[in-house]
């Protein structure tokens, strides 16, 4: 049942934090303008959007040094934020769209052959992230959505509960005749193995108060995810719109593969995506990146985006190293 899944949730959270290596505090984020010093480039490598990242990169790193695989380590990693009750941005506690119902979009990444499965407007599932995997490893497609893909978790056993949408919708109608959008982050896991082969998940809820059967950048392998086993991985929060016009994540890798720095390569797509846009426009796109030799790195146009790692030496909640306007 979900409420179980939700009281295991609690208890790997507490476990997780007695196990904390270090963190920047919160206040520490705002305003930070400057990229961070070289780290030693560490295998196995967690890097995560925002400092809810933290606690599935802890479990994931868990997981590769117990000797798990590298799809586990994705997986489980993103199972803690998708039953986090606490976060209204992935999982079915996450804002519902304008109907009343939470869609949730995932996708994962296996670098190693270059497979990928990817679930979008997916009600009622608990994991859609598992979904996806089950995509990936069970059809010969690469995505389903919305009622194809329901099924399908639930002919795979995937946890799941009841979706009244009819009587959601009319409730939600009533007590918001003109639903305004919202915003919303998004979980982007990137995981590197001490083998050095690359795997990725993403999972949302999406825009809150969105257009019923909208999906965004997450779910799109080169939007709101990408994995290259020969170069590295990318992903993205943020606006979907304004990711997915762009194949940003894919480009990111591309830059990788020139040889830039996670870094500077998250840098140059943010401005590339900038020169073709208004100005005055509030884009709100951010990323991270690693590459195949352990470097990592992000970049945003939000001050307070912040990103999470974790390696054997240290768990952390790091400030946008390259805020770009």
């Amino acid at each position: 049942m979900l409420q179980e899944s939700l009281a295991m949730s609690v208890s790997r959270r507490k476990f997780v934090s007695r196990t904390t290596l270090g963190v920047i505090g919160a206040a520490a984020l705002p305003g930070v303008r400057k990229a961070l010093a070289e780290p030693v480039a560490e295998k196995p490598l967690i890097v995560s959007t925002w400092p809810f990242g933290k606690a599935s990169n802890d479990v994931a790193l868990r997981i590769l040094l117990a000797g798990g695989p590298l799809l586990d380590a994705v997986e489980q990693g993103v199972w803690v934020t998708e039953l986090d009750v606490n976060n209204k941005s992935v999982g079915l506690h996450g804002t519902p769209n304008a109907a009343g119902v939470a869609q949730l979009d995932s996708c994962i990444m296996f670098g190693p052959g270059h497979k990928a499965g990817s679930v979008a407007a997916l009600e009622g599932i608990v994991h859609p992230i598992s979904a996806a995997r089950r995509v990936m490893e069970k059809t010969k497609h690469v995505m389903l959505v919305g009622e194809g893909a329901r099924m399908f978790a639930l002919e795979q056993g995937l946890e799941s509960v009841e979706v009244h949408a009819v009587e959601l919708y009319q409730k939600w109608r009533v007590e918001h005749p003109e639903p305004a959008p919202r915003g919303h982050d998004t979980l982007a896991l990137l995981v590197l193995g001490a083998d050095g082969n690359i795997a990725g998940g993403c999972s949302t809820s999406g825009l809150g108060g969105k257009q019923p059967g909208r999906v965004g950048d997450s779910p799109i392998l080169g939007s709101g995810l990408y994995v290259d086993n020969e170069v590295g991985a990318a992903g993205a929060t943020g606006v979907g719109e304004n990711v997915m016009r762009y194949c940003a994540s894919f480009q990111i890798v591309e830059l990788m593969r020139q040889g830039l720095h996670p870094t500077e390569a998250c840098r140059r797509t943010i401005q590339r995506i900038i020169r073709s846009e208004a100005a005055s426009q509030n884009l709100s796109i951010n990323f991270v990146a690693l590459n195949k030799d352990g470097q990592f790195g992000a970049a945003g146009t939000n001050e307070d985006f912040a990103y999470s790692v974790a390696t054997k030496s240290a768990s952390q909640v790091l400030p946008n190293p390259a805020l770009v306007k």
